[in-house]
């Protein structure tokens, strides 16, 4: 150690969420499906069965101290990988020490691979000879899900385990488990009752953020006659608006929700996730897009009128842009989400498309349908026996190939 260490060391701040980050499995709160007495997870923890695992899950929710925990309660080395910085070269260096690690200590290796989504089809596949030969164990942690981030050849060598953000009871836990580290360490805070309520509500069931909030306000607290004072007003300008996480998985999830709201005719529902698809950035048109579909799949003729609302809506939005385009769009969501439902026409199309498709009632058109207007039709038989219906229009004639004429598409 020369001074510069000194140095560094004394003036190095560690942040509240890792100086109290869990060391056991019994600090860890929270992920009681995952977790909890008697899961198969912490029944292979407990007889310490080492395993590769991707742990799937939203910021803060216990990824990385779960990787660290698992090493710890196997005996393993842990070495750390960070997808964003680490390269080829760092995960050969990495089957080095796994190899000396094994052959002098004895043990085994657990390499984590901080947001492995961000690693390249390359970077993973160099991953899978030493843990399909089992020179070291892989942890990986994504907030996205593994299905679309993850190689194929990957994820079958791997356990997935998804994590959930911390529940409100855990996360006020947490939350006052940093205050009371921060009082025995610099001394009393008056904390306004509403601080913790606060707090839980704004970190989303995120438990880095919460410590990093409760860090910044015991610092940034008031000084009354020698003591900090903390109050709501002063959290909320610490506060901003938080980003929304959107990924893949969330397109795909929010706009699920969203048709699906307004398919089961909530106008509120359906409104709140127009919200989360405007507030995290979705391309308006794409949202539009939706509203044709679920006016023409859900609504169809129960309100006709429905699908002319959604493309004027999608034309509202191309000519106004954002954030004016929220209004129209919002306007023809309500629309949709109240009017009648009918899905007759989308499950008439599908059934026909089976039928060919898939059952084989693939016909010709039938003589008397087919086209005949050019010289040489009816010397093939073309148009004969056609009917004019406009002409005679009580007169029934089949109008489907003979093998499935009375073949019924539309009920009723």
């Amino acid at each position: 150690m020369n001074l510069f260490d000194t140095l560094e060391d004394k003036y190095k701040q560690v942040p509240l969420a890792e100086q109290l980050r869990p060391s056991s499995l019994d600090e860890f709160l929270g992920q009681q499906e995952v977790l909890g007495q008697n899961s198969a997870i912490l029944n292979l923890l407990k007889s310490s069965h080492l395993f590769s695992l991707i742990i799937w899950g939203p910021p803060g929710c216990g990824k990385t101290t779960l990787a660290r925990l698992i090493a710890k309660n196997t005996d393993s080395c842990f070495v750390e990988l960070s997808a964003v910085s680490s390269g080829i070269k760092d995960i050969k260096d990495t089957v080095v020490q796994a190899k000396d690690n094994l052959k002098m200590l004895g043990k085994k290796t657990i390499v984590f691979v901080d947001e492995i989504h961000r690693f390249s089809k390359t970077q993973q596949d160099a991953l899978l000879p030493y843990v399909e030969n089992g020179t070291f164990y892989i942890i990986g942690s994504t907030t996205e899900n593994p299905s679309f981030q993850v190689v194929p050849a990957l994820l079958s060598r791997t356990q997935t385990l998804m994590l959930k953000p911390i529940d409100n009871d855990n996360l006020l836990k947490i939350i006052r488990k940093g205050y009371k580290f921060l009082i025995e360490k610099y001394g009393k805070i008056t904390l306004n009752p509403k601080i913790g309520e606060l707090i839980v509500k704004y970190s989303n069931g995120d438990a880095r953020l919460a410590l990093n909030l409760v860090e910044n306000s015991y610092f940034s607290a008031n000084i009354v006659d020698g003591e900090r004072v903390l109050t709501p007003e002063l959290l909320e300008k610490l506060t901003q608006k938080r980003n929304i996480k959107y990924g893949i998985q969330e397109h795909y999830d929010f706009a699920s929700a969203f048709q699906k709201s307004m398919r089961g005719s909530d106008p509120d529902a359906a409104i709140y996730w127009l919200a989360k698809l405007i507030a995290a950035g979705e391309d308006p048109r794409f949202i539009a897009r939706r509203l044709i579909v679920c006016a023409s799949e859900d609504v169809g003729n129960a309100d006709p009128d429905a699908l002319g609302v959604a493309l004027n809506a999608y034309r509202a939005v191309e000519l106004l842009g954002m954030p004016e385009g929220r209004i129209p769009l919002a306007q023809a969501v309500e629309y949709v989400a109240r009017a009648p439902k009918s899905n007759a026409s989308i499950m008439a199309i599908d059934k026909a498309l089976s039928d060919i498709q898939i059952n084989g009632d693939d016909y010709p058109v039938p003589d008397h349908l087919r086209d005949a207007h050019y010289k040489d039709a009816q010397k093939y038989g073309f148009g004969v026996g056609y009917v004019y219906t406009h002409e005679n229009p009580d007169f029934k004639q089949s109008f489907l190939p003979e093998k499935i004429k009375d073949r019924k598409y539309f009920d009723g």
